[in-house]
């Protein structure tokens, strides 16, 4: 029953990332990038900003998908400024979100978070993530790196080492994802191949890490 339920999760995500893409490419032709970019130079600073607060929310408040504005920040503000905006929401939001739990605990977070997000987080906590660097940074690299952040909070784990991870973490994912969304936008075909390449060794690592921490379990 869990494989079933693991494989309808993962035809889900590709049919999200599916989806996503036809939406970009539509905004493509239908526009053409030339409009795009003018639209969000009008903008002005509010689409920097909209990203950034768009993706902090969507990680302090888990239940809300975040990969999608990965992709957002690439095509419309282009892959150094989308990877900017992207890795600062990551770096603030994750650090706050380890903060509160680390220093509130459990109670305040069963104040703002529902039951299913809840013990997710309580579930992560019990993996043992602080004893094994690595594997900290290799699910802070999963797509459950908003759960991994408040979990590692509610464990010994001290800042001093959860931060590099975070950082290392940071460095390693977004870029890719960031370069899907600007290569689909910009024609890139290269940007785009290498990028969804880089994307798919990132789901291969992260289930590496799920197994090896079910393994520890």
């Amino acid at each position: 029953m869990n494989l079933i339920s693991k494989n309808a999760g993962n035809f889900l995500k590709i049919i999200t990332w599916l989806l996503l893409i036809t939406i970009c490419l539509y905004l493509l032709n239908q526009h053409g990038v030339e409009r795009l970019r003018i639209q969000v130079e009008y903008m002005g600073a509010l689409a920097p900003i909209g990203i950034f607060v768009l993706r902090s929310t969507s990680i302090l408040f888990p239940a809300l998908p975040s990969t999608a504005y990965s992709i957002l920040a690439g095509g419309l503000l282009g892959f150094k400024k989308g990877l900017l905006v992207i890795c600062s929401a990551d770096l603030t939001s994750c650090a706050a979100s380890f903060f509160i739990s680390k220093y509130f605990g459990r109670k305040l977070l069963k104040g703002f978070l529902n039951h299913k997000t809840m013990s997710k987080i309580e579930e992560i906590s019990k993996k043992h993530l602080e004893n094994n660097f690595f594997l900290m940074t290799g699910f802070l690299m999963t797509g459950l790196f908003d759960f991994v952040s408040y979990g590692i909070g509610l464990t010994k784990t001290p800042w001093r080492k959860y931060f590099p991870a975070l950082i290392i973490s940071i460095a390693l994912s977004n870029p890719p994802i960031v370069a899907v969304g600007a290569g689909i936008l910009e024609g890139g075909k290269v940007v785009l191949v290498i990028a969804s390449l880089a994307c798919l060794a990132i789901a291969l690592i992260s289930q590496k890490v799920n197994f090896l921490s079910n393994k520890n379990t």
